[in-house]
Protein backbone atom coordinates (compact mmCIF):
# COMPACT_ATOMS: atom_id res chain seq x y z
CA UNK A 1 0.00 0.00 0.00
CA UNK A 2 1.43 3.41 -0.99
CA UNK A 3 2.02 6.02 1.68
CA UNK A 4 -0.49 8.39 0.07
CA UNK A 5 -3.14 5.67 -0.10
CA UNK A 6 -2.70 4.86 3.58
CA UNK A 7 -3.01 8.57 4.40
CA UNK A 8 -6.13 8.81 2.25
CA UNK A 9 -7.70 5.87 4.05
CA UNK A 10 -6.87 7.53 7.38
CA UNK A 11 -8.37 10.81 6.12
CA UNK A 12 -11.64 9.08 5.30
CA UNK A 13 -11.68 7.06 8.51
CA UNK A 14 -10.87 9.99 10.83
CA UNK A 15 -12.37 13.03 9.07
CA UNK A 16 -15.21 11.79 6.84
CA UNK A 17 -16.83 8.77 8.49
CA UNK A 18 -17.02 10.36 12.00
CA UNK A 19 -18.81 13.38 10.48
CA UNK A 20 -22.00 11.42 9.78
CA UNK A 21 -21.14 10.86 6.12
CA UNK A 22 -22.58 7.40 5.56
CA UNK A 23 -23.28 7.20 1.82
CA UNK A 24 -20.94 4.52 0.53
CA UNK A 25 -20.62 6.08 -2.93
CA UNK A 26 -19.12 9.25 -1.41
CA UNK A 27 -16.74 7.32 0.81
CA UNK A 28 -15.73 5.12 -2.13
CA UNK A 29 -15.12 8.15 -4.37
CA UNK A 30 -12.98 9.92 -1.78
CA UNK A 31 -10.96 6.75 -1.25
CA UNK A 32 -10.46 6.38 -5.00
CA UNK A 33 -9.48 9.95 -5.94
CA UNK A 34 -5.84 10.77 -5.09
CA UNK A 35 -6.21 14.11 -3.32
CA UNK A 36 -2.45 14.70 -3.47
CA UNK A 37 -2.63 14.92 -7.28
CA UNK A 38 -4.95 17.93 -7.13
CA UNK A 39 -2.95 20.15 -4.76
CA UNK A 40 0.12 22.30 -5.47
CA UNK A 41 3.27 20.15 -5.51
CA UNK A 42 4.61 21.91 -2.42
CA UNK A 43 1.44 20.96 -0.52
CA UNK A 44 1.31 17.25 -1.42
CA UNK A 45 2.52 16.09 1.98
CA UNK A 46 -0.35 18.01 3.60
CA UNK A 47 -2.99 16.93 1.07
CA UNK A 48 -4.88 14.70 3.49
CA UNK A 49 -4.68 16.89 6.57
CA UNK A 50 -7.93 18.01 8.19
CA UNK A 51 -7.89 21.61 6.98
CA UNK A 52 -8.53 23.74 3.92
CA UNK A 53 -5.55 23.75 1.55
CA UNK A 54 -4.63 27.12 0.04
CA UNK A 55 -4.03 26.91 -3.71
CA UNK A 56 -4.13 30.63 -4.61
CA UNK A 57 -5.01 33.91 -2.92
CA UNK A 58 -8.36 33.45 -1.13
CA UNK A 59 -8.77 30.07 -2.85
CA UNK A 60 -8.71 26.69 -1.14
CA UNK A 61 -9.48 23.04 -1.59
CA UNK A 62 -12.12 22.50 1.07
CA UNK A 63 -11.18 20.25 3.97
CA UNK A 64 -12.34 16.67 3.41
CA UNK A 65 -14.96 16.88 6.16
CA UNK A 66 -16.72 19.95 4.75
CA UNK A 67 -16.61 18.70 1.17
CA UNK A 68 -17.87 15.23 2.07
CA UNK A 69 -20.70 16.59 4.24
CA UNK A 70 -21.77 18.91 1.42
CA UNK A 71 -21.88 15.99 -1.01
CA UNK A 72 -23.84 13.99 1.54
CA UNK A 73 -26.53 16.60 2.16
CA UNK A 74 -26.82 17.40 -1.55
CA UNK A 75 -27.47 13.68 -2.14
CA UNK A 76 -25.99 13.75 -5.64
CA UNK A 77 -27.31 10.88 -7.77
CA UNK A 78 -26.09 8.98 -10.81
CA UNK A 79 -27.77 10.45 -13.88
CA UNK A 80 -27.65 14.04 -12.61
CA UNK A 81 -25.73 16.94 -14.13
CA UNK A 82 -23.63 18.97 -11.73
CA UNK A 83 -22.14 22.46 -11.99
CA UNK A 84 -19.00 22.71 -9.83
CA UNK A 85 -18.04 26.34 -9.23
CA UNK A 86 -14.53 27.26 -8.10
CA UNK A 87 -13.08 23.84 -8.84
CA UNK A 88 -9.50 25.02 -8.28
CA UNK A 89 -7.13 22.26 -9.39
CA UNK A 90 -9.96 19.82 -9.99
CA UNK A 91 -10.24 17.73 -6.81
CA UNK A 92 -13.93 18.37 -6.19
CA UNK A 93 -14.71 17.80 -9.87
CA UNK A 94 -12.84 14.47 -9.86
CA UNK A 95 -14.80 13.21 -6.86
CA UNK A 96 -18.16 14.41 -8.19
CA UNK A 97 -17.40 12.82 -11.58
CA UNK A 98 -17.42 9.43 -9.86
CA UNK A 99 -20.92 10.09 -8.51
CA UNK A 100 -22.76 11.40 -11.58
CA UNK A 101 -22.91 11.17 -15.38
CA UNK A 102 -21.54 14.63 -16.19
CA UNK A 103 -19.83 17.52 -14.41
CA UNK A 104 -19.25 21.02 -15.75
CA UNK A 105 -16.70 22.89 -13.66
CA UNK A 106 -15.97 26.61 -13.76
CA UNK A 107 -12.70 28.13 -12.62
CA UNK A 108 -12.06 31.88 -12.78
CA UNK A 109 -8.28 31.64 -12.35
CA UNK A 110 -6.97 30.74 -15.82
CA UNK A 111 -3.78 29.06 -14.56
CA UNK A 112 -5.79 26.87 -12.18
CA UNK A 113 -8.30 26.02 -14.91
CA UNK A 114 -5.61 24.91 -17.36
CA UNK A 115 -3.84 22.81 -14.72
CA UNK A 116 -7.12 21.29 -13.53
CA UNK A 117 -7.99 20.13 -17.04
CA UNK A 118 -4.53 18.60 -17.43
CA UNK A 119 -4.80 16.76 -14.13
CA UNK A 120 -8.28 15.43 -14.85
CA UNK A 121 -7.22 14.24 -18.31
CA UNK A 122 -4.11 12.57 -16.90
CA UNK A 123 -6.25 10.78 -14.31
CA UNK A 124 -8.69 9.55 -16.96
CA UNK A 125 -11.66 11.64 -15.79
CA UNK A 126 -13.55 11.83 -19.08
CA UNK A 127 -17.01 12.94 -17.94
CA UNK A 128 -15.96 16.38 -16.71
CA UNK A 129 -15.22 19.64 -18.52
CA UNK A 130 -13.42 22.67 -17.10
CA UNK A 131 -14.51 26.12 -18.25
CA UNK A 132 -12.46 29.26 -17.58
CA UNK A 133 -14.65 32.22 -16.68
CA UNK A 134 -16.30 34.21 -13.88
CA UNK A 135 -17.69 31.91 -11.20
CA UNK A 136 -20.79 34.05 -10.79
CA UNK A 137 -21.64 33.58 -14.48
CA UNK A 138 -21.82 29.81 -14.13
CA UNK A 139 -22.22 27.88 -17.39
CA UNK A 140 -25.52 28.98 -18.89
CA UNK A 141 -24.93 27.16 -22.20
CA UNK A 142 -24.86 23.83 -20.35
CA UNK A 143 -27.86 24.53 -18.06
CA UNK A 144 -30.11 23.42 -16.53
CA UNK A 145 -28.25 21.58 -13.76
CA UNK A 146 -29.66 19.24 -11.15
CA UNK A 147 -27.07 20.30 -8.58
CA UNK A 148 -24.73 23.29 -8.18
CA UNK A 149 -21.82 23.16 -5.76
CA UNK A 150 -19.78 26.20 -4.73
CA UNK A 151 -16.26 25.38 -3.53
CA UNK A 152 -15.76 28.37 -1.25
CA UNK A 153 -17.47 31.05 0.78
CA UNK A 154 -20.37 33.25 -0.34
CA UNK A 155 -22.43 36.07 1.09
CA UNK A 156 -25.02 35.97 -1.69
CA UNK A 157 -25.83 33.62 -4.58
CA UNK A 158 -26.48 35.56 -7.82
CA UNK A 159 -29.80 35.18 -9.61
CA UNK A 160 -27.89 34.15 -12.76
CA UNK A 161 -26.88 30.92 -11.00
CA UNK A 162 -30.34 30.27 -9.61
CA UNK A 163 -31.64 30.50 -13.19
CA UNK A 164 -29.26 27.69 -14.23
CA UNK A 165 -30.69 25.31 -11.62
CA UNK A 166 -33.60 23.18 -12.70
CA UNK A 167 -36.84 23.28 -10.76
CA UNK A 168 -36.45 20.93 -7.80
CA UNK A 169 -32.65 21.13 -8.01
CA UNK A 170 -30.24 21.80 -5.15
CA UNK A 171 -27.37 24.19 -4.57
CA UNK A 172 -24.80 23.88 -1.78
CA UNK A 173 -22.83 26.84 -0.45
CA UNK A 174 -20.91 27.98 2.62
CA UNK A 175 -22.26 31.34 3.77
CA UNK A 176 -19.78 33.63 5.50
CA UNK A 177 -21.33 35.26 8.56
CA UNK A 178 -18.73 37.35 10.36
CA UNK A 179 -15.86 35.11 11.44
CA UNK A 180 -18.02 32.01 11.06
CA UNK A 181 -19.37 30.04 8.15
CA UNK A 182 -22.56 28.05 7.75
CA UNK A 183 -23.13 25.49 5.01
CA UNK A 184 -26.64 25.54 3.59
CA UNK A 185 -28.51 23.71 0.87
CA UNK A 186 -30.91 25.67 -1.28
CA UNK A 187 -33.85 23.90 -2.91
CA UNK A 188 -35.40 25.53 -5.99
CA UNK A 189 -39.13 25.59 -5.39
CA UNK A 190 -41.43 27.57 -7.68
CA UNK A 191 -38.43 29.37 -9.14
CA UNK A 192 -36.90 30.57 -5.86
CA UNK A 193 -34.38 29.08 -3.46
CA UNK A 194 -35.46 27.86 -0.05
CA UNK A 195 -32.34 27.55 2.14
CA UNK A 196 -31.86 25.02 4.93
CA UNK A 197 -29.04 24.80 7.46
CA UNK A 198 -26.67 21.87 6.92
CA UNK A 199 -23.57 22.27 9.14
CA UNK A 200 -20.89 24.72 10.25
CA UNK A 201 -17.88 25.21 7.97
CA UNK A 202 -15.24 27.79 7.03
CA UNK A 203 -13.93 28.96 3.66
CA UNK A 204 -12.58 32.20 2.14
CA UNK A 205 -15.05 34.40 0.28
CA UNK A 206 -15.01 33.68 -3.45
CA UNK A 207 -14.73 36.53 -6.01
CA UNK A 208 -18.09 37.95 -7.02
CA UNK A 209 -20.08 36.44 -4.15
CA UNK A 210 -19.85 39.38 -1.72
CA UNK A 211 -22.87 41.45 -0.76
CA UNK A 212 -23.01 44.88 -2.32
CA UNK A 213 -22.01 47.35 0.36
CA UNK A 214 -24.04 50.56 0.78
CA UNK A 215 -22.11 53.66 1.77
CA UNK A 216 -23.61 56.06 4.25
CA UNK A 217 -22.27 59.61 4.62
Amino acid sequence: MSDFLSRRIMMVNTQVRPSDVTKFVIIEAMLAVPREVYVPVAMREAANMGENIEIAQDRVILEARSFAKMMDVLDVQLGERVLDLGCGLGYSTAVIARLVDAVVAVEENEALAVEAQCKLSAEGVDNAAILNGPLVAGAAKHAPFDVITIQGGVEVVPDALVAQLREGGRIGAIFIEGALGVARVGYKINGVLVWRYAFNAAAPLLPGFAKKRSFVL
